[in-house]
């Protein structure tokens, strides 16, 4: 199985199709809207809007696990995207990231090392794994990790199909 073929649905409804990124670079990011690292969205959009013609995009999994710092529902977590970030990437349903019912999606990502070594559960918002092309991950960026930064802009470069 890879990440293509895990069915979660799109935030507004319906499938997120994760089928329609196969032979793309995505970057699959859990995101809350009340989080200290919520300006983290600025970059996401950036680099969103930088790679996208390159066949890249970013999808945004809003996940609620972290001190309740996504606690809008689907129409408001799309509105305040939209009016506060701009956002333009495509958004998930919420999900939940760690524990017993974590989604299919992260069931795939986590056992994945960071740049220290991390597996297993994700530490906070805005963790970061990087799926390549072929469906596999790539990289994987703790939360603090800004979108833009040298090691997260290398590897989507080194990630973007050719």
């Amino acid at each position: 199985m890879s990440v293509f073929d895990v069915e979660i649905d799109a935030l507004q409804g319906g499938s997120a199709d994760l089928g329609q990124y196969r032979g793309k670079a995505v970057l699959v990011v859990n995101v809350a809207s009340k989080c200290g690292l919520t300006p983290q969205y600025e970059g996401l959009e950036r680099l969103h809007e930088r790679y996208a013609e390159r066949g890249f995009t970013v999808l945004g999994v809003p996940c609620n696990q972290f001190m309740g710092q996504e606690p809008g529902t689907s129409e408001e977590i799309a509105a305040f995207c939209s009016a506060t970030y701009g956002v333009t990437f495509p958004l998930t349903e919420k999900v939940d990231v760690n524990g017993e019912h974590r989604h299919v999606l992260y069931r795939e990502l986590v056992d994945v090392p960071d740049a220290e070594g991390h597996t297993g559960d994700i530490r906070w918002n805005f963790e970061k794994f990087l799926i390549g092309p072929d469906g596999a991950v790539a990289a994987r960026f703790s939360p603090q990790t800004e979108p833009e930064s040298a090691e997260v802009v290398a590897a989507v470069e080194a990630a973007l199909p050719a």
